[in-house]
């Protein structure tokens, strides 16, 4: 499969680049939203180009497949994984392989749906990506803009497909490009159109990373931001942050900053607020670090946020959105 056949079944991504050797490397910002984060900060510049919820997905009889990888950058130790028919089946840690290789992978007879999650906090280029048999692409529901931070992005359960993305959008099969930057706060200037780019729906997930803010301008000039991009009618999910318990004499205020939030959004028609406090349990035992969710508060966060927007969805078709 040459890299421009493989365009057709990888999600996640806005856009491509053939390099100079052979290698396919997938983008979910714009060449000027990736120029903005490059002058910001270098911490931001290096996640804006991760491998963040991008997927390789197909229908198949295959029994084998392989392609050859490159790890360009590495965050945090993650995963290749693949998944048949909604299950799991193989998991591939990043810190147990070279920075390149190639991945081979033994598949049971019959006609499946396969899923390769590819790292979340890690750069990947892929090539020679061979299959034993014909591939279909799967059909996707709506296009949904997913915006957050490093929560959104992935780290967390250092397992590509257990963030709490990737098990929610299992659940809704939605035709994501997640924006999810570690360390991200919410920053007007990153909101730019992307041209040929128009989502059904966005979703929100910031403010972790600010709480201390003494003004709520930076919330308020974002969504004035984002209204003005793509308008005042397509839909919107705000989801305020979830609980964190790493510094517990900071709570209240804490609390308060995502009371603003929710105050903030829910002033557009447009905007559905969902309670983050409500999606993981407030028990250390669900997080990594008592901040980002591990696999099993990842799972709950992701179980419990695609109920809410299957509601959500439920009531924008009941007013025809």
């Amino acid at each position: 499969m040459t890299n421009e056949e493989l365009k057709k079944y990888y999600f996640g991504a806005y856009s491509f680049k053939d390099t100079e050797d052979g290698w396919l490397q997938a983008f979910q910002y714009s060449e000027a939203q990736m120029d903005y984060f490059k002058g910001a900060f270098d911490f931001w510049y290096d996640r804006c180009m991760a491998s963040t919820a991008k997927t390789i997905e197909f229908v198949t009889t295959a029994t084998k497949l392989s392609f050859d990888y490159k790890i360009i950058w590495m965050g945090s130790p993650d995963s290749f994984e693949l998944m048949l028919d909604g299950l799991i089946s193989k998991i591939v840690y990043v810190k147990d392989i070279e920075k390149e290789g190639t991945l081979t992978w033994i598949l049971p007879k019959g006609e499946k749906h396969v899923v390769i999650y590819l790292p979340a906090d890690a750069t990947v280029l892929v090539r020679n990506f061979e299959i034993n048999a014909d591939v279909k692409r799967p059909v996707k529901g709506e296009k949904v803009l997913w915006l957050g931070d490093s929560i959104t992005q992935g780290y967390g359960p250092l397992r590509s497909g257990m963030t709490y993305v990737s098990v929610a959008n299992r659940l809704l099969d939605f035709d994501i490009i997640n924006q999810g930057i570690g360390g991200y706060v919410y920053d007007k200037k990153s909101l730019m159109k992307m041209e040929g780019y128009d989502p059904d729906r966005i979703i929100v997930a910031l403010g972790t990373n600010q709480y201390g803010s003494e003004t709520m301008t930076d919330v308020e000039e974002y969504y004035e931001t984002l209204m003005g991009i793509y308008g005042s009618e397509i839909p919107v999910l705000c989801i305020s942050p979830i609980w964190r318990g790493d510094h517990p004499d900071e709570f209240e205020t804490f609390e308060r900053f995502c009371e603003n939030i929710k105050k903030i959004a829910g002033n557009y028609k447009n905007v559905t607020v969902v309670d983050g406090f409500k999606l993981v349990p407030h028990l250390c035992e669900y997080y990594l670090d008592n901040l980002h969710p591990n696999c099993l508060g990842a799972g709950a966060y992701g179980r419990n946020l695609a109920d809410e927007i299957k509601a959500w969805l439920a009531v924008n078709h009941r007013e025809g959105i």
